[in-house]
């Protein structure tokens, strides 16, 4: 006579041989669904503002407005920036280059710096901390309050008027920052010369210029408008994309700034690399 398997055994049988989804499965699971959604919404954002870009009736005097946000009230903290930009250069580099006879190289080694990497990158990293977050609080403050939402129930649309108005206002605006950080930058450099030196300002700027070329200025002006591209769109996408609760707020400043100056450092990354290429 055959003997019977107990249920019990065949259930305990069935639950070794069974694929048993952990929790750490499920978590990998959730996590890859939300980095999906949110992959989804940066391209539907980015969709959605190119449509509005070039949609009828723009935003003339809140694109000025912006404008004057981020380019007027941040001339002093760029400006500080930037001479402080060129005296550390200088201070650093010129014993180097007297132990080796070429202090005269000291103007042209510090503005080509200052001009091809220095003055972009470090520009668009305090613009990616004041203009970034500061978009990010004040579009997410909005979410908060429901002022979006009004928008949208009055039938205005949000991303034309709120959102590219002000990356537009990034776009152009933090390039002509950056070219005014480097003249700074300059004036910091001649200042840092004569702490132990005297150089006439009319000499120096003549070496620095000497050996700037016009391909040191072109890749620098270009990567710039991308730099105020990403640091527009990311301040503005995660203010628009706010929680409801008032902590989300400084999240969306906070996560703001830290993607935008990351943003930043692949940009800059990517460009150097075109340029080496060309």
């Amino acid at each position: 006579m055959k003997k019977t398997v107990p249920i019990s055994k065949i259930k305990n049988y069935a639950r070794k041989k069974t694929i048993d989804l952990t929790d750490e499965t499920l978590h990998r699971k959730n996590k890859f669904r939300l980095f999906a959604h949110n992959v989804a919404d940066v391209v539907l954002f980015l969709l959605d503002v190119f449509k509005n870009t070039f949609a009828k009736g723009f935003e003339f005097r809140e694109f000025l407005r912006q404008c004057f946000q981020i380019g007027n009230k941040s001339l002093p903290l760029i400006s500080v920036t930037g001479v402080i930009i060129g005296l550390v250069l200088t201070i650093q580099s010129r014993p180097v280059l007297i132990n080796f006879g070429a202090v005269t190289m000291l103007p042209g080694m510090v503005a080509i710096s200052i001009i091809r990497e220095m003055g972009p990158v470090i520009t668009a990293l305090i613009c990616a901390g004041k203009i970034g977050s500061s978009m990010g609080a004040e579009l997410g403050s909005m979410r908060v309050t429901e002022q979006i939402d009004a928008m949208e129930v009055s039938s205005t649309n949000p991303v034309k008027f709120l959102i590219v108005p002000r990356i537009l206002a990034a776009t152009l605006m933090i390039p002509i920052l950056i070219l005014y950080a480097d003249a700074w930058g300059i004036f910091g450099s001649w200042a840092g010369a004569n702490i132990k030196g005297d150089v006439s300002f009319v000499l120096f700027i003549s070496q620095a210029f000497g050996d700037v070329e016009f391909m040191d200025f072109l890749p620098a002006v270009i990567k710039s408008f991308f730099f105020g591209a990403v640091i527009g769109l990311v301040g503005c996408y995660k203010g628009f994309n706010a929680g409801r609760g008032t902590e989300s707020v400084g999240i969306a400043a906070n996560s703001a700034v830290v993607m935008a100056s990351l943003l930043v450092i692949i940009v800059d990354l990517i460009a150097v690399q075109i340029t080496d290429l060309l």
